[in-house]
């Protein structure tokens, strides 16, 4: 059900939508929806799931009875002659071949002979018949259905991963896209202010009572904010264009954000971080790794051990001379028996084979403790990150309300005369710096926060899908 829902948000924003006057506006739940049903490695990884099911069914098969069936047809080309020693019957019948050498032609001839032997074969030969086995005695094959199923675990863990990572893409991408509208709306408002103060110096030049200096520079601080706005347009698109990628959409897919940095501040005091990495998904896919390869150990050792099969064969012989399809009768038999297989000497194949697996599961192993150290280090780095953040959030919002108040005095003493325009742009510039800043240190935040997210393997993702 939820999959069809899904289905359908995606159809209406891509065609219902597409008919509005405005794009639609995605909270980041919409956007992670959205990818997680739609994204190709999402549906690659779950495709692996359902890859490996049937490669287990397929060692299952092999656990079962196996039955064939076989024809075979073959034409005597050229028959085999047999030679035979005469003298050891006593001679030939008709009488002394030494001293009747028509006699002994007509022998040759009367037996199928030529130039003293014998042709012998048949001109068609036809066989079919059914063949089957059933392992009785089959180690390695019970093995291998259990690396089977391990190999099962650990795809819904690599599927886990596909799917946290797309977690932390996507976030990372949104929170690019909301830094990307907001500073825009900062530069935006930076430059309304140029531009008002170089229309009041404007109307004054042409009343006398402004300089063509004042017009000038005025003119100059608001163009230099012009490709900053650029800029910043640039960054919006990137950022969209990374969505759509991530949410499997086509580029024709336009949509805007619904969020707003400023909504996450209040969050980010509420935050409370644990320094645990139990789920993280690389240390998981290591020791289902370790599980796997501990098998395959298992494995390489049974290569030593007998096997035991029953067989069974039920068959038709024929053969004829003359016309393939004339003067041909079946002729049928059947047999049972056992077959065993004793592994006694290989070249030292499997000894290297054992000795390659435990070196491998030793690697694990040194891998498995390095990339847990390497982890460690890294959720205290993120932690670390963002407490620090949380602390700028706080003081860069202290230092936008502190900048705001000094540009509307310094705006009320510019009117009255009391304070120059230098004064004026200063103020104007503190306080853009002073949101950049604010909305920067929240970004950071957000990212430290979804990086830790990853890390520890606790992305919501059952919170957008069923899987």
């Amino acid at each position: 059900m939820q999959r069809i829902f899904l289905a359908g948000i995606v159809l209406a924003l891509t065609f219902g939508l597409a008919m509005a006057q405005t794009p639609p506006a995605l909270t980041l739940d919409d956007c992670l929806r959205i990818a997680l049903s739609e994204n190709p490695t999402v549906k690659v990884a779950d495709m692996e799931i359902e890859r490996l099911d049937y490669s287990k069914k397929e060692v299952i098969g092999q656990l079962l009875p196996s039955i064939d069936f076989g024809a075979n047809y073959n034409r005597m080309v050229a028959k085999q002659t047999m030679y035979m020693n005469m003298d050891a019957f006593g001679g030939g019948a008709g009488g002394d071949s030494d001293n009747n050498p028509d006699a002994e032609a007509s022998q040759s001839r009367a037996s199928g002979r030529g130039d003293g032997g014998i042709k012998v074969g048949l001109d068609n030969s036809y066989s079919m018949g059914f063949t089957g086995s059933l392992p009785l005695i089959a180690p390695q094959l019970w093995k291998s259905l259990q690396i089977s199923d391990a190999q099962i675990l650990r795809s819904y863990e690599a599927a886990r991963q596909s799917r946290q990572q797309l977690v932390n893409q996507v976030k990372s991408a949104y929170y690019a896209l909301l830094l990307a509208n907001d500073s825009r709306k900062v530069i935006q408002q930076s430059y309304d202010m140029a531009a008002l103060t170089y229309a009041t110096y404007s109307s004054q030049h042409k009343l006398g009572t402004a300089s063509d200096y004042d017009v000038l520079r005025t003119s100059v601080a608001m163009k230099n904010i012009e490709p900053q706005l650029a800029q910043a347009d640039i960054s919006i698109k990137q950022a969209r264009l990374q969505l759509q990628v991530l949410m499997g959409m086509p580029a024709t897919f336009d949509f805007t954000a619904a969020d707003a940095l400023s909504n996450y501040e209040k969050a980010s005091y509420d935050t409370v971080v644990s320094h645990s990495y139990d789920e993280n998904a690389d240390l998981r896919l290591l020791d289902y790794d370790t599980k796997l390869q501990k098998k395959n150990l298992a494995l390489q050792k049974l290569a030593y051990a007998p096997t035991l099969a029953f067989t069974a064969n039920y068959n038709w012989t024929s053969m004829s001379n003359g016309s393939p399809l004339k003067n041909f009768r079946w002729n049928p038999y059947s047999t049972v028996g056992l077959t065993l297989s004793v592994p006694i000497f290989s070249g030292g194949q499997r000894y290297s084979r054992v000795k390659q697996a435990n070196l491998q599961l030793e690697e694990l192993r040194l891998q498995r403790e390095n990339l847990e150290r390497s982890v460690s280090m890294q959720v205290d780095l993120a932690i670390d990150n963002m407490q620090i953040n949380i602390k700028q959030i706080a003081s860069c919002s202290e230092s936008v309300a502190q900048a705001d108040k000094a540009h509307t005095i310094m705006e009320k003493s510019f009117e009255i005369g009391a304070a120059s325009y230098l004064d004026l742009r200063d103020s104007e510039l503190a306080l853009t710096q002073a949101r950049l800043s604010y909305y920067q240190a929240i970004y950071n935040y957000l990212i430290a926060g979804s990086e830790l997210e990853l890390l520890q393997g606790t992305a919501p993702v059952d919170r957008y899908t069923n899987k």
